[in-house]
């Protein structure tokens, strides 16, 4: 096998994925189908290492699952095509089926017509290719939302049996709290996590068209593919944008596109079963209130407590070289109460600056033992750092002097961040988690 099949696999499935965005399913469907099985013979011939190993089994696992949706999805349309030959609605009249209507109660406009293939077209960059690689273990804190979705989303795809009659999986759930507290994130674990699922992300740009009637039609489309290629998840992200209150002055086209949501979230005649919304907002309070009702579950994510908050220094901190101890990080969650998970990840990114701030700004250097910035198991003792003047072994110079290779990185210290706490203030305030407060003993639950 030559050295070349890993990057013949790569070119091959990377053709797949342009004409699968550009809606050739039946030639994105072969090439997926053909590069994995280079994939596959890379993995047994060329390969070298677990990690390289299991990427590559990733992504075979990836375009796999992507191969059987266009499958599905090819073999739905062949089947519907020749309904149409045979008789259209009064042969499928005689098989005691309904006429041109999809058999999952979407809308009944034809895959082929060219306005329909254009609108999926323009959401095919919704549907997310690449999992975030983002784990439950990875999101602190927020067990009672990440309760809710796995029971959402996991099980009922896991144990579908569990979910008939009565008990039913949920067909809506509204995330919001403050800004930077998790949202978004909560939903790309929810893509990684839902390996069988279709995950479509949207935001109104996607959905909000400057031609009349366009924006209604995009998100009928929206939900027609993703009844398609159940199971599957929706993810509005600022929801509050697209179905804020209807008023007395809002425009035609706005009213038009609530109308549509309402109806796809929860008509009569539609089956939703295995498609879940799931939205997001900072504002909810200005959501219309019959789409606050579709989403059936409404969980509040609010700012962070001190456990998820020192879990989320040291996430951020990673393997970035410091002198932090466990109770170091304890104090730095202490003492930022108030805090969002974002307002944390912009702190520790300020005080990871700080050593290269210090190699800046340095006039004296020392020279030290420890391993190479190229190589960490290799020992050098000739290595140079920033250090005070008054230092026993300081030597003047500056930055420019340093070889690269010879430079030691400075530790991140515990003054570096709470330095860092002290420049950088929270993002959200007392009245605005009132506001929440209220929400939530009103319409909401505690994630």
């Amino acid at each position: 096998m030559s050295g070349g099949t890993l990057q013949k696999a790569i070119d091959i499935v990377t053709k797949a994925t342009d004409e699968d965005k550009n809606g050739n399913y039946e030639e994105a469907l072969k090439l997926y189908t053909h590069g994995v099985e280079y994939f596959i013979h890379a993995n047994k011939y060329e390969a070298h290492g677990d990690k390289a190993k299991q990427s590559i089994r990733d992504k075979c696992t990836q375009y796999l699952e992507r191969a059987e949706q266009l499958k599905k999805y090819i073999e739905k349309k062949n089947k519907k095509k020749a309904v149409k030959e045979g008789g259209g609605s009064s042969s499928a009249a005689k098989k005691g089926g309904k006429s041109n209507k999809k058999d999952d109660g979407s809308d009944s406009d034809s895959d082929d017509n060219p306005e329909t293939k254009k609108m999926q077209n323009q959401l095919q960059s919704a549907i997310i290719m690449e999992k975030p690689n983002i784990k439950w273990s990875d999101v602190a804190g927020l067990e009672g939302a990440k309760d809710a979705l796995k029971e959402a989303v996991i099980l009922p795809i896991k144990f579908p049996h569990l979910f008939t009659g009565k008990r039913q999986a949920w067909r809506g759930i509204l995330l919001y709290g403050p800004p930077g507290t998790g949202k978004s994130y909560l939903a790309k674990a929810v893509a990684t996590e839902a390996n069988n699922s279709t995950f479509l992300s949207v935001s109104s740009s996607d959905l909000v068209s400057k031609w009349l009637g366009e924006s209604e039609k995009l998100v009928k489309t929206l939900f027609s593919m993703a009844r398609d290629n159940k199971p599957s998840i929706i993810f509005i992200d600022e929801v509050d944008s697209l179905c804020g209150s209807r008023s007395e002055n809002e425009s035609e086209s706005a009213r038009r596109i609530k109308t549509e949501f309402l109806v796809n979230m929860q008509g009569v005649g539609l089956d939703n079963d295995q498609v879940l919304v799931l939205g997001a907002t900072n504002i909810p309070w200005s959501l219309d209130a019959a789409i606050r009702r579709r989403f059936e579950r409404r969980i509040y994510i609010p700012l962070p407590e001190e456990q998820a908050r020192c879990t989320m220094f040291k996430l951020h901190m990673g393997k970035t070289p410091c002198e932090l101890t466990d109770n170091d990080y304890r104090y730095l969650a202490e003492l930022s109460s108030g805090y969002s998970g974002a307002d944390i990840s912009i702190v520790v990114r300020n005080a990871l600056m700080e050593p290269v701030r210090k190699v800046q700004t340095a006039t004296h250097f020392k020279t030290i033992s420890g391993p190479s910035p190229q190589d960490p198991n290799v020992m050098l003792h000739d290595l140079l750092t920033p250090c005070s003047p008054g230092d026993p072994q300081a030597r003047e110079m500056t930055w420019l002097n340093v070889p690269g290779e010879k430079l030691a990185e400075p530790r991140v210290t515990v003054k570096d961040l709470t330095a860092s706490l002290d420049r950088i203030k929270p993002s959200v305030n007392e009245d605005d988690l009132g506001k929440y407060v209220k929400f939530t003993e009103d319409f909401g639950q505690e994630g």
